[in-house]
């Protein structure tokens, strides 16, 4: 029996030094938290390309071939489908990579970030079973500092309801389950998962991951961000 068609999306942005994980640069400067980036992008695309799914799409933005690992990143990109982000807000860039997907997958879209390197395909091949589930509507996977790591819709018009949710804040996690629910939108919760944003969330992520994470050793790589007062310094 064949699968019902649903498709995974990562919407995630090239990994270009002073432009990827700029909350990062303070720490590891903005190589290493570009390198930080590449390093997240490639265990997600991993993950990704080891579901069971019909469809996988990234949503790019931003120069790949000026990002670090480009070439690795590239070549994983070859089994996925890419298209590029359009809008001028992230809401709007989210609302219409779920339409895009959609009509790609003609089924549910699971959409994911680039910020999670400890996903893996059985983590998000649960995440797909929830959202074929008769009763379910959409699935909204939280993340520790309160804003959501995965989202998936089975309309892509649900995604609108982003239009009106401030993101990127402690609240964003609760304000978007709150905004679906108050549109008729039955939601099943995911496992919460740590996104890496800070150095002490780098660690933590890293902590969890074997030795074969791409993450883990650019960690390893790059060691531990520096005192106060100390300059970040290159390891690789």
């Amino acid at each position: 029996m064949s699968r019902p068609a649903a498709a995974v999306l990562v919407v995630a942005k090239a990994p270009v030094p002073g432009l990827a994980k700029t909350r990062l640069a303070a720490s590891f400067g903005a190589d290493g938290a570009a390198e930080l980036a590449a390093a997240a992008l490639l265990d997600t695309l991993t993950a990704v390309a080891a579901t069971d799914v019909t469809a996988r799409i990234v949503a790019l933005t931003g120069e790949l071939s000026s990002g670090r690992r480009s070439e690795e990143i590239g070549a994983l990109l070859a089994g996925f489908t890419v298209i590029p982000q359009r809008g001028d807000t992230f809401a709007e860039r989210l609302c219409a990579a779920h339409a895009d997907a959609a009509a790609l997958a003609g089924g549910p879209v699971l959409q994911i970030g680039m910020d999670t390197p400890q996903i893996t395909a059985a983590l998000l091949g649960d995440a797909l079973a929830a959202l074929a589930r008769p009763a379910v509507d959409a699935v909204l996977g939280p993340a520790t500092d309160g804003g959501w790591w995965a989202l998936g819709l089975t309309r892509p018009e649900q995604a609108r309801v982003l239009l009106g949710v401030p993101l990127s804040r402690s609240d964003t996690g609760e304000a978007t389950q709150a905004a679906l629910r108050r549109a008729g939108t039955t939601v099943a919760r995911l496992p919460t998962l740590t996104d890496v944003d800070t150095a002490q969330e780098v660690g933590l992520v890293a902590a969890v991951l074997g030795a074969d994470s791409h993450f883990r050793r650019a960690v390893d790589r790059i060691g531990p961000p520096p005192g106060p007062g100390q300059s970040p310094v290159t390891r690789w």
